[in-house]
């Protein structure tokens, strides 16, 4: 087998072995950096409903409650929670495989009610009051999901409407009734903020970033090999070749040869002087010979 043959089965073990591991260790790296860009779009999307609550109840609000009452009516637009919904809707338009809920266990609204899981999340938050963040995976007929749920707190203003049914606005009795929503208390948390993104978000960015990184490795790897490839033959195999012809030759009996180049100081150097002056030596002890 050649030598070169023998380096480049080398050199092609050695890059495999380490284009494997650099891949195995990658596919786990930008998996959770996808999961965690995923989650900070999710943490954005959330922060937008949220200050879309404090926009409603802070300007909308005041401006609608007067002629609610002048029209003995009642806008849903009064509602943060309807004007959360309402937005998300329209960021649901750009980022569909995203879904918002304000998962409450004792809703006005029964669209809003808890599902199971949700009100486990819920309970999680009414046991443990100083988490504020809580991030779980979940099976679905549709496939696995990842969700990002926040706590909501029924604060003063919240018990306008939802302390007792007589000191909520008739026209949402009307709209709602008066079985549902009632009963909250100051500082309770009373439901759950959760978004839920299919797994397969944040895997299929994750599979293609890593599709890419292998290419360009296995890109570098072949360019590397063929660099590699070229600084052998012109430092080892050359030389070696020219040795290993100038020894044939000189096992057939031809001395006339002319000396292997010496250049440098490295191991292919030594080894080519010292051919150099075994050759010369042999010359002279068979010139000496046949005098």
């Amino acid at each position: 087998m050649k030598l070169l043959l023998k380096f480049n089965l080398m050199f092609v073990l050695v890059f495999g072995l380490g284009l494997i591991a650099t891949g195995y260790a990658a596919r786990q790296f930008l998996r959770n950096n996808a999961r965690e860009r995923v989650l900070q779009e999710a943490r954005l999307m959330m922060e937008t409903t949220a200050s879309t609550r404090t926009y409603t109840s802070k300007q909308i609000k005041p401006l609608l409650t007067p002629r609610e009452k002048q029209e003995n009516t009642f806008f849903p637009q009064t509602v943060p929670a309807y004007s959360a919904g309402q937005i998300f809707g329209y960021l649901h338009g750009k980022f569909p495989d995203y879904t918002y809920k304000e998962a409450t266990l004792n809703p006005t609204n029964l669209a809003d009610r808890a599902t199971d899981w949700e009100t486990d999340v819920v309970e999680t938050f009414r046991n443990d009051r100083q988490r504020q963040e809580l991030i779980g995976e979940r099976d679905t007929p549709t496939g696995r999901t990842l969700f990002l749920a926040k706590p909501m707190k029924a604060t003063a203003p919240c018990l306008e409407c939802h302390s007792v049914p007589e000191a909520a606005p008739p026209a949402m009795i009307r709209t709602y009734g008066s079985n549902n929503g009632f009963g909250w208390k100051v500082d309770e948390i009373i439901a759950a903020q959760i978004v839920t993104v299919p797994m397969a978000v944040p895997t299929s960015i994750a599979d293609k970033a890593f599709a890419d990184l292998i290419m360009w490795l296995a890109a570098i790897s072949i360019i590397s090999l063929i660099l590699l490839n070229l600084a052998l033959v012109i430092t080892v195999i050359q030389p070696v070749s020219r040795m290993a012809a100038a020894a044939d030759a000189i096992s057939k009996g031809n001395l006339d040869i002319v000396e292997v180049p010496v250049k440098g100081k490295d191991e292919i150097a030594v080894l080519a002087d010292s051919f150099n002056r075994l050759t010369r030596s042999l010359s002279k002890a068979i010139k000496m010979l046949e005098e």
